[in-house]
């Protein structure tokens, strides 16, 4: 702040408060009508025939008023406001700033914080998966930050996995679970409509069905396969089983991310699919992370299913 506005409104704040002040006392000086002073002097108002005396405050609301003036003034010099003035230097925080209090509400919150995920952050993802206590917090931080893709059940959405099943696309070890919440995923299935064109698009798509068992053409299946073979194989690999290092969702069960009907796989070969599991890391602590991991982790466990 420049030297002319810092003065600007420290001469004027002063000097509307002493203004205000001088009011007060002035109206405090006026007489009161009494036994001594038989004349009444009203404000003009009337109502009703009742008239308005022009008395001052009662004593008890003057002094409030005074109190006031008193607080503003110790304000005014504790904390930052009269121009460049920055308020009293304490001992060990400076000066007042509300960056400051909130730096200290921060640091006060993470102490409490650390006195509760703490406890959990150094015990293995197995272990807190089995325990009560651990799987509540890991529960509503499930819901407040995984629930609106995945369901609150875990149970997932089309094009959002289901976390209560044995399927995983890149791995369901704790590690892997935890790397993913960690970093994110993002899918990589390329669209294939240019390149096979939309009956080569029908025929693998007829290929992809008979991999799961489902209903299928066996002619378009086997034309399909050729496709199958030169572009899906390397993700997917030859038995369609899937490869978790990239993600690739395994073919051959009753599973699937976007749904099993024909015309959804058609079009996921011909448009591709490009979901994206946000990474974690820069919303959550890494200990609320930890806690997050072992409650996926326990969702697919034997014993909650």
């Amino acid at each position: 702040m420049s030297t002319f506005w810092s003065l600007w409104i420290t001469i004027l704040t002063v000097t509307n408060l002493v203004l205000l002040l001088w009011i007060l006392f002035a109206n405090r000086k006026r007489a009161v009508v009494g036994e001594e002073n038989t004349e009444a002097k009203t404000t003009g108002h009337e109502y009703d025939g009742i008239e308005e005396y022009d008395n001052p405050l009662p004593r008890w609301w003057f002094f409030m008023f005074l109190l006031t003036f008193v607080f503003g003034a110790a304000y005014l010099i504790i904390y930052p406001g009269l121009g460049a003035y920055k308020g009293i230097e304490w001992k060990d925080t400076g000066a007042w700033t509300s960056v400051g209090e909130l730096r200290g509400d921060q640091a006060e919150a993470e102490k409490i914080y650390a006195e509760t995920y703490g406890v959990y952050s150094k015990m293995p993802i197995e272990d807190l998966a089995r325990n009560s206590d651990a799987l509540k917090m890991g529960f509503r931080l499930f819901v407040n930050n995984c629930a609106v893709c995945h369901g609150s059940d875990g149970g997932g959405n089309p094009g959002f996995p289901n976390l209560t099943d044995k399927d995983w696309l890149y791995g369901g070890t704790p590690e892997k679970i935890l790397e993913t919440i960690t970093h994110g995923r993002k899918a990589a299935m390329p669209a294939w409509g240019a390149l096979l064109g939309e009956q080569g698009i029908a025929d693998t798509a007829e290929y992809v069905l008979s991999l799961s068992g489902a209903d299928h053409d066996a002619a378009k299946a086997a034309v399909g396969k050729k496709h199958f073979d030169t572009n899906c194989v390397a993700c997917h690999g030859v038995d369609g089983k899937g490869n978790q290092l990239v993600g690739a969702p395994n073919l051959t069960d009753d599973i699937w991310l976007y749904g099993g009907e024909p015309a959804t796989i058609r079009q996921t070969l011909r448009h591709g699919r490009n979901g994206v599991m946000p990474a974690q890391k820069d919303l959550l602590k890494e200990d609320r992370i930890h806690l997050l991991a072992a409650y996926v982790y326990s969702l697919s466990l034997d014993d909650n299913n």
